[in-house]
């Protein structure tokens, strides 16, 4: 499966800058690279060092394409286990675009998507999970997303998986044994023994799959939805989060009539704020399509902000309540912060009699004023508060994949039996049936088992060059 071909790529993102990066991998990269590359001081590439630096020139017969850098590494120390060439060239379209073309006369390929990261795993550098987290390392765009990246890619989650795979595939040999002597009834396998395993791997799997809840928003974003009456200021405290005018600022009721959507990074945790239109009744078909949709958005988000405005809620702070038990009885897994906004225009004893109110309904709240900017760092703090970030700060395994997640669910299953069996006393031939099967799930995610549709799935959202 391992292919023996040369392939070549534009390293660095597609565009003109100052340095541009071709990598090279395969057999015969580094005399392919030699083929074009003219050393200032009349070096051969072939016969130098792994893990050097030349200095020369891409030459295309007679023609200097470029004054270059080449990186030479040889397999199997290289990232991809290969011989692997990296040629720094300069900036210009135009120059990397020239050295592709003469190296793909030379004899290599365009590499696909994720090929120089496929090579690494199946030349045993990286197992299929670590291979994985670098398409994540490389989309990280906070703090969070990062750290749990680099954790996978250093090999946290499959070292703890392999692990128990390991131990399972222990005693799933003696059990496998005791099938050869089953006329004989004997035992190889401790069951005492077999059971403390089982219930150790059952209570790794069950922490690990609780950890997606907190990892996949982290990984994504975690959606915030704000919501609330018309003219509340919900628009204007989108603005105060992002600190720019990103929505339309109006007097006029009803001028959000379509959901709006940026990210801010708080504490190092991406947070996609989503501005909707005000909730209320209304004849206006397109302003009931955006109502409509801020509904549907309050299902998606993973956090609702319930904005009203300081001075109405002291006048209907009764029909505001009614409506606050309402959204937390329809959504009770869902945090809710009930944000009372333009508190600048009550006093301070009509905030302290608000903030009463609320206390009654054992929701947090935060009292602030969008337009003047007051309390939005306050607001900040609650939204962090909602993340489970201690896992982060432990440095424990956090899961962010949906395919480890839905092997880690498939693995627990049959872990599960497995435990029934051995509590019931299955027949030790049935008993296996179900630890291969929990092998093959752990198997699955460090890529001891796998198959090409699986691969190409997976590594066709990698970009090119890596």
């Amino acid at each position: 499966m391992i292919a023996q071909d040369s392939i070549v790529a534009l390293a660095t993102p597609s565009g003109a800058g100052a340095i541009a990066i071709i990598r090279i991998s395969g057999q015969d990269a580094i005399p392919i690279a030699d083929s074009v590359f003219k050393s200032i001081k009349n070096k051969n590439l072939v016969s130098q060092k792994t893990h050097t630096l030349h200095l020369g020139h891409i030459v295309d017969g007679f023609k200097t394409l470029d004054e270059v850098l080449v990186s030479v590494f040889k397999g199997p120390n290289s990232y991809t286990g290969e011989n692997t060439i990296e040629i720094s060239c300069h900036g210009s379209t135009y120059i990397q675009q020239q050295i592709i073309q003469l190296l793909l006369r030379k004899g290599c390929r365009m590499a696909d998507a994720g090929e120089f990261t496929l090579r690494a795993f199946l030349n045993g550098k990286l197992d299929l999970s670590q291979a994985e987290a670098v398409a994540d390392l490389i989309s990280s765009d906070n703090e969070a997303s990062h750290q749990i990246a680099m954790q996978q890619m250093r090999g946290g989650f499959s070292n703890e998986i392999a692990k128990l795979r390991e131990e399972l595939l222990n005693f799933a040999s003696l059990i496998e044994l005791e099938l050869d002597f089953a006329e004989e009834d004997v035992e190889f396998a401790d069951r005492t023994q077999f059971h403390e395993l089982l219930n150790r791997i059952e209570f790794v799997l069950k922490r690990l799959i609780d950890s997606f809840a907190v990892g996949n928003v982290i990984k994504n974003g975690i959606p915030v939805a704000i919501v609330g009456e018309p003219n509340v200021g919900k628009s204007t405290l989108l603005n105060a989060l992002l600190n720019e005018e990103r929505a339309i600022v109006s007097d006029i009721a009803g001028t959000t009539r379509d959901t709006i959507e940026d990210e801010l990074v708080i504490g190092g945790i991406g947070f996609r704020f989503i501005d909707t239109a005000g909730i209320r009744e209304t004849k206006d078909y397109v302003e009931s399509i955006g109502i409509q949709k801020t509904f549907e958005k309050i299902e998606q988000a993973q956090v609702v902000l319930y904005l009203f405005e300081s001075f109405r809620f002291q006048v209907s702070g009764s029909e505001y309540i009614l409506e606050i038990e309402k959204v937390k009885n329809k959504y009770p897994l869902k945090p809710l912060l009930v944000v009372i906004n333009k508190i600048d225009l009550i006093s301070v004893e009509e905030r302290d009699s608000i903030s009463q109110q609320l206390d009654k309904l054992n929701v947090q709240q935060v009292l602030l004023s969008a337009k003047q900017k007051i309390g939005i760092d306050e607001l900040k703090n609650q939204l962090l508060s909602f993340v489970n970030t201690g896992a982060l700060r432990n440095n424990e395994t956090i899961v962010t994949n949906t395919r480890h997640y839905d092997s880690l669910l498939k693995a627990l299953d049959e872990i599960s039996k497995v435990k029934y069996g051995l509590e019931t006393n299955l027949s030790s031939d049935l008993m296996a049936l179900d630890i291969r099967e929990a092998l093959y799930h752990f198997g699955m995610i460090t890529g001891q088992v796998t198959n090409d549709e699986l691969l190409g799935n997976i590594f066709a959202n990698f970009c090119i060059g890596k």
